[in-house]
């Protein structure tokens, strides 16, 4: 089915800021929409989703979403489970150029505890998934998977304890496998709930974790660490976020997609600066309510986001172009 809403809106920005160069609503037609991601595979995108009839409901399915031109899309694919609610789906490239799909599997059954399994899907065109793979632990949720040198890695935390008692872990792949991870880092970090987490490699080898940290002190941590990866050292950011995501431009500069908190919720553009260890906002987009869980993937010189929000009413799928000067 192809969406004919769509939205266009244009913003100017200071140039050594950024500029919204378009966005537009590309799927809402299930009930609730989100939790995104977006990758850029043989020549088309691929955005994929969670649909449900609300933010957390036993029907969760993921949706996978194809477009040649960014405008027109398309369903290819819909993942479902007959006893969980599949959520936070990620999408990345194995080395030998399969796609390989991520989601929490929250098990619906009272009695199935620790009740989070994260699972793997693999596929050579985005439309046939094989899978479900289990990969971590049951118990830990393995929120993005990011690949270095061939290995896969991933942070995962602890969904069976007490909130206040959750701590997050690093996993890698066994021998790089995408389907077996071990962990590395048992107790990565710990205090204050962490959660969502996003790992990035810079051209020096430096490892970069960017944390969500929520609690009774809420604020965003950014960690770092060189091979082999089992020591980090930690800044605290000093600001509340959801959905951590971020990217490394040609020009070596971080950019993170997050949602903010301060003045209401919403789907914000920001520098992150590793050395002076800040998160500064640049551009908010069209936003709020329900809203953020981000895609990045810098194409042509633009930053294409995809991300989710209620401001117009019933949560759906947008996507964003944007020019960072």
């Amino acid at each position: 089915m192809t969406l004919l809403l769509s939205l266009t809106i244009t913003l100017a920005l200071p140039a050594d800021q950024a500029e919204l160069v378009e966005v537009r609503r590309i799927w809402n037609e299930g009930e609730h929409n989100a939790f995104t991601d977006l990758i850029r595979f043989k020549d088309r995108w691929l955005c994929t989703f969670r649909e449900g009839q609300g933010h957390v409901s036993p029907d969760g399915a993921l949706r996978v979403i194809a477009s040649e031109d960014g405008e027109q899309w398309k369903s290819i694919a819909l993942v479902t489970s007959d006893t969980a609610d599949l959520r936070d789906p990620k999408l990345c490239l194995t080395p030998d150029g399969r796609l390989m799909l991520t989601g929490a599997a929250a098990h619906n059954n009272p009695g199935d505890k620790p009740r989070h399994q994260t699972m793997a899907w693999f596929s050579d065109d985005g439309e046939t998934w094989d899978g479900p793979h289990p990969i971590g632990d049951r118990g830990f949720w393995l929120w993005r998977v990011t690949w270095h040198e061939g290995v896969p890695y991933s942070v995962g935390y602890s969904t069976g304890a007490e909130r206040t008692s959750r701590v997050a872990r690093l996993y890698r792949g066994v021998d790089g496998a995408a389907d077996q991870f071990e962990p590395l880092v048992e107790t990565l970090f710990e205090g204050g709930e962490p959660s969502e987490a996003t790992l990035r490699f810079l051209p020096s080898g430096e490892a970069l974790c960017l944390l969500r940290r929520d609690g009774a002190e809420p604020s965003a941590q950014l960690g770092r660490s060189t091979a082999p990866f089992t020591e980090w050292s930690w800044t605290d950011l000093g600001v509340r976020v959801g959905g951590p995501d971020f990217i490394r431009l040609p020009d070596d500069r971080l950019i993170a997609v997050v949602r903010l908190y301060d003045g209401g919720a919403r789907t914000s553009v920001c520098e992150l600066d590793a050395e002076s260890g800040s998160l500064t906002e640049l551009l908010e987009l069209p936003s709020g309510g329900d809203t953020s869980y981000a895609g990045l993937v810098w194409h042509e010189g633009q930053l294409w986001i995809s991300y989710y929000s209620s401001h117009e009413g019933r949560t759906s799928i947008y996507l964003a172009r944007v020019t960072l000067g």
